[in-house]
């Protein structure tokens, strides 16, 4: 009889080909069910493959049928997205798992759509997802998820979160006019970051996705002292100039012990819609320089392309306007990537050790 210690091998060292990464980095949960006629196997990711699990059933078991010769083979799989360990010192954040902060150092490179992206791809990917805009004085999450509501609290102190295309949502711009400026000092805006996300009433997120204003100032800061990051995302352009604050980015979030889960090259490539040419407008492989010089996953590139604008412009990001398209599978893989990365990180054992109170008699 096959030994079940041999096939969790087998499954263990098959790299999902979404990730690139083995089930074994990722932490998979495998079980056994193994005689002479039939195997059983059921595996538990840390990570949403909703729209990707039929393909990865599907060549398991051809793996397994290939590496055991037996033809009754069957794979269940399934996702359990757990808490992951934050910096020390920081609580964590009722009802959320995991927080991931995307950044990118500098304006300009197309940070707020891929946030508001990646974050509908997760949610596509089957998990329940959240994003904050930390942009104080440039709100643009609104407008790119296509509504201007006002949030309601039921009971005066904690705030609604805004619920557009199946994600829970927060910014500043749902609270006041679109074209009115915040003209407020550092103090005021890390305040108001904190009651955004803490005074939220968000519902059981797997991940909550914070989209950070271009910089490593007073909002960064706060970040790293007072929320619970679970991990962050650079996100830059091949261009020289980006990279160098894409740098600055990375060097913010180690010194404050955040690990990076990857970079996001955005902008790589344009093709010309009239001819089909491929020109790389910004540059070429800037993203995978940095990823290797600072020994970080390239987690893939996203193209200069008009309808990923138009998406943003018009309240439909490509996600959701066209989620069969080749840039919405690029934008669903590399949040697959980001989860699988996340899920590498060592649990959160806070919420099992009791709290211990001293009364005096």
């Amino acid at each position: 009889m096959l030994n079940p210690s041999e096939i969790q091998k087998i499954i263990n060292d098959y790299q999902d080909p979404s990730t690139l990464m083995t089930f074994a980095q990722t932490k998979a949960k495998i079980k056994v069910d193994v005689n002479e006629q039939a195997l059983n196997v059921s595996v538990t990711l840390g990570y949403p493959t909703k729209a990707y699990a039929d393909v990865l059933q599907a060549e398991l078991v051809g793996l397994l049928q290939q590496q055991t010769g037996l033809s009754a083979v069957t794979v269940s799989i399934a996702t359990k997205i757990i808490k992951h360990k934050v910096q020390q010192g920081v609580p964590a954040l009722e009802n959320v798992k995991n927080i991931i902060a995307v950044a990118s150092g500098k304006g300009g490179v197309g940070k707020s759509t891929t946030s508001v992206n990646l974050a509908l791809a997760l949610a596509a990917e089957g998990a329940k997802v959240g994003i904050l805009d930390a942009d104080i004085y440039g709100p643009s999450q609104p407008r790119m998820l296509g509504t201007a509501q006002r949030p309601e609290s039921a009971d005066g102190k904690r705030i609604e979160p805004i619920e557009s295309f199946g994600i829970q949502c927060m910014s500043m711009g749902f609270l006041i006019e679109e074209e009115e400026p915040m003209i407020w000092r550092g103090p005021m805006v890390t305040q108001a970051l904190q009651q955004m996300l803490g005074d939220t009433n968000w519902t059981d997120l797997d991940y909550l996705v914070i989209d950070l204003p271009p910089g490593t100032g007073d909002i960064q800061l706060t970040l790293s002292q007072k929320v619970p990051v679970s991990g962050a995302v650079i996100v830059t352009t091949p261009q020289d100039i980006s990279l160098l604050d894409a740098r600055k980015a990375l060097k913010m979030f180690e010194k404050v012990n955040v690990p990076v889960l990857g970079i996001i090259e955005n902008m790589s490539t344009h093709i010309c819609t009239e001819c089909g040419h491929e020109e790389h407008i910004f540059g070429a492989g800037g993203g995978d320089k940095m990823a290797q010089q600072y020994n970080v996953d390239m987690l893939g590139d996203i193209p200069l392309d008009i309808k990923i604008r138009e998406g943003a412009d018009g309240g439909h990001p490509t996600v959701v306007s066209d989620p069969d398209s080749d840039i919405a599978m690029s934008y669903r893989t590399i949040a697959r990537r980001i989860a699988a990365h996340l899920a590498m990180k060592g649990k959160d054992f806070s919420a099992a050790f009791p709290n211990i109170v001293i009364k005096n008699d």
